[in-house]
């Protein structure tokens, strides 16, 4: 890879980082600087618990699975194609697997459970099993859980599972095909440079060019 490609690169992931985190009241996204420069902050193939390292489990396509449905309840289907359809529980899990520190990953991975003893506790059923209805009232709750929590958050305090996965979930939608080229409006570069174009209110915003 030449140093123009590596750098357009690294300023593409930069632009995507900033737009999710706009989507997300401004804070900062979970993982960045290890997301900016595409390389896991140390190895990825351990997470630290507290008797020690431990080998880090690679995801199931089970897991996958379950991830593809949080982040299609997170960015269903409407006019567009949702989360799952852009096949973002695959980017979810190689971007915990390859860009989290340890204790990160690890409570990435224990909040997946989390979230399925809630929707066990709420609906007496698996979040797998539960209606679309179930299931949005059951995320709709953790996000208001973690946004007070990440807010009253201090010092080196961890983040709150829910905000990872909702950063993820937006990041790799807005990052993948169908979220550039459906979601919002896409034109290949180089093309003509327009400093000023009208603006219809409801437009999809403009795509940054990969």
């Amino acid at each position: 890879m030449s140093l123009d490609t590596e750098m357009k690169s690294l300023i593409d992931r930069r632009e995507a980082i900033k737009r999710v985190s706009a989507l997300l009241g401004g804070a900062a996204l979970i993982g960045g600087s290890a997301l900016w420069t595409g390389c896991a902050p140390r190895d990825a193939a351990t997470v630290a618990d507290s008797t020690g390292a431990v080998a880090f489990t690679p995801f199931t396509a089970t897991e996958i699975a379950f991830l593809d449905e949080v982040a299609d309840t997170i960015l269903p289907e409407t006019k567009t194609p949702g989360a799952k359809a852009a096949k973002t529980g695959a980017f979810m899990a190689v971007m915990v697997t390859d860009a989290y520190e340890p204790k990160d990953q690890q409570i990435f991975r224990d909040g997946m459970k989390e979230l399925e003893d809630a929707s066990q506790a709420a609906n007496r059923t698996s979040f797998m099993a539960s209606t679309p209805a179930q299931r949005l009232s059951l995320l709709e709750g953790l996000d208001k859980e973690q946004k007070s929590y990440m807010d009253s958050r201090k010092g080196n305090q961890p983040a709150h599972y829910f905000r990872m996965m909702k950063e993820l979930t937006l990041l790799g939608y807005f990052t993948s095909e169908i979220g550039v080229t459906q979601a919002q409006r896409y034109i290949e570069s180089p093309g003509r440079f327009d400093p000023c174009l009208p603006y219809t209110k409801g437009e999809t915003s403009w795509a940054s060019h990969a």
